[in-house]
């Protein structure tokens, strides 16, 4: 059975898709904004908000940082500027723990995974740039939590070498399928790999981190069988950022929540008349009628019968049935056949 474990939420098989508001640093460092995302996310019915604790000094070599293009300004100077500090991470988590959200939050770094885990992070989200960074990924599972992946950038190889080094590390995680465009071409984002990764990987969770600038995809995934959806959020999509061309905003958070939960209810695999069918099937469904009066004892024919609603009459495939056999009685026209009216 693929299951994980996330805030004291179970996530998996039998479970409901844990929906991740992906705030990243879209809050630009003021307490407040990250106090509204938080509360507009449980608002809309999220499983889990997550932020990011980034220490620029721990991850980047500044000077040789190249630029990508859903960055305004060097990503070294924005973090510097931006990100929040351990004691707001704190702030944030008991938050959290008040309104009754889960908190997750992604470790830029080992130093910053360490410093998570002091102020009793129990769970890590890796992002994609770290996925392959073994060397950090095998100290941070030494750390006990359990771990969601994404697996951006990376070739089904290097997924399989990341998936080996958890498993070495006896880790608990899951992987989220991901392209880390911003936003994707859609014609990039090959969704079917999320059937791919369960293939391949039928012992753990997998999800999907969608950085598509709408609800499409997320839907499509959770109906492909993803177990965890990540969406980066705002509360104003004209708010400046790296992610404010992925963003959705808490509107659409309310109609990503509301549309997962009616896909997932709708997703199951048994083919039966339903209760609420069988009075729509009386009078939808045809019978055997006439198509002219027709006296007793005549041999019919097919052009003495045809089929029409409603369905409470003999069904309309046993036709064929009563070609050639012989009226007991006499058979007013456009009338529902009968059994007992046939020899």
């Amino acid at each position: 059975m693929r299951q994980l474990e996330i805030g004291g939420q179970k996530i998996g098989d039998g479970q409901p898709v844990f929906i991740i508001a992906e705030a990243a640093d879209s809050h630009l460092g003021r307490m407040e904004t990250a106090r509204e995302m938080i509360r507009q996310s449980k608002l809309a019915g999220a499983s889990c908000i997550k932020f990011q604790h980034h220490l620029p000094d721990e991850e980047m070599v500044p000077e040789c940082m190249p630029m990508s293009d859903n960055f305004k300004e060097p990503l070294y100077d924005f973090l510097k500027r931006n990100a929040l500090t351990l004691q707001q991470h704190k702030e944030l988590m008991a938050y959290c723990r008040d309104i009754d959200i889960i908190y997750l939050c992604t470790p830029f770094s080992y130093k910053a995974a360490q410093e998570l885990k002091s102020i009793g992070l129990g769970s890590f989200k890796i992002g994609s740039g770290e996925f392959t960074d073994l060397t950090s990924l095998e100290k941070i599972v030494a750390l006990g939590n359990p771990m969601i992946l994404s697996t951006g950038m990376s070739t089904l190889e290097e997924i399989q070498e990341t998936y080996n080094a958890m498993k070495r590390g006896k880790a608990s995680f899951a992987f989220m399928n991901c392209v880390s465009e911003y936003p994707p071409l859609y014609e990039e984002m090959n969704i079917g790999v999320i059937q791919t990764l369960l293939n391949g990987y039928p012992d753990i969770v997998i999800g999907h981190s969608d950085h598509s600038p709408d609800l499409y995809t997320s839907f499509a995934a959770v109906a492909l069988g993803a177990k965890i959806i990540e969406k980066h959020i705002t509360l104003d999509k004209r708010s400046p950022g790296p992610d404010q061309s992925v963003s959705i905003d808490m509107q659409d958070l309310t109609h990503l929540v509301d549309g997962i939960r009616k896909i997932e209810a709708s997703l199951g695999h048994e083919k039966k008349i339903q209760a609420r069918e069988m009075q729509i099937r009386k009078w939808a469904f045809r019978s055997i009628v006439t198509t002219r009066e027709i006296s007793a004892g005549t041999v019919l024919t097919k052009e003495m019968l045809w089929t029409k609603r409603p369905g409470t009459g003999i069904p309309s495939r046993e036709l064929p049935q009563f070609i050639g056999r012989k009226t007991k009685r006499t058979l007013k026209n456009n009338t529902l056949l009968k059994r007992e009216d046939i020899e």
